[in-house]
C-alpha cells in the first residue's frame, strides 16, 4: 500500500511575481512527500544517518498541468514505481483541491553508503517498498 499523501496550502512566500507558486516550489512539495515516504516505510532521516546511508535524487523529470494559488490545498501522492539494485524510480502526483493534477514527477534516487558510493539497497528494504510504497523489484 502505497505511503498516505502529503498535505499542505500554498503560502505567500511560495509565490512568485504571477501569484501563482513558483515551480521550485513544487520541487520542495515532492521533496518533503518522499521524506514521509521514508518515514512510513521505518526509514526516518535519523535511521538513515544511523546505518550511514543516503539516498541521491539523480534525476527528476517533472511535468507542471495547471497552477496553485495562495491558499489553495495540494497533495502530494507518491508510489515506489520499481525498486532496482541500488536505485528506485518514484512516481510523484501533485492535486490541487483535491482532483486537480497540477504537476507530476518521475525520480530517480540512487542509495549510497557511507563512501558516497552506490550500494546495494538492503533486502529487507527492497521488500518494504515493494509492500508499503508499490514498487516492483527491478
Amino acid at each position: 500500500m502505497p505511503p498516505p499523501p502529503f498535505s499542505t496550502r500554498v503560502r505567500s512566500y511560495e509565490l512568485d511575481a504571477l501569484g501563482h507558486a513558483n515551480h521550485a516550489v513544487y520541487l520542495n512539495w515532492f521533496e518533503q512527500a518522499r521524506y514521509d515516504a521514508l518515514e512510513t516505510a521505518g526509514l526516518p532521516p535519523n535511521e538513515l544517518l544511523r546505518r550511514g546511508w543516503g539516498i541521491h535524487v539523480v534525476r527528476i523529470e517533472v511535468d507542471y498541468r495547471a497552477e496553485c494559488r495562495l491558499g489553495d490545498r495540494v497533495e502530494v501522492r507518491t508510489v515506489v514505481e520499481s525498486v532496482r539494485n541500488s536505485s528506485m524510480i518514484i512516481e510523484q502526483k501533485l492535486y490541487r483541491d483535491p482532483d486537480t493534477l497540477a504537476s507530476e514527477a518521475r525520480v530517480t534516487a540512487v542509495w549510497v553508503g557511507e563512501d558516497g558510493r552506490p550500494m546495494r539497497i538492503p533486502e529487507d528494504i527492497r521488500t518494504r517498498f515493494r509492500e508499503d510504497g508499490g514498487g516492483t523489484p527491478g
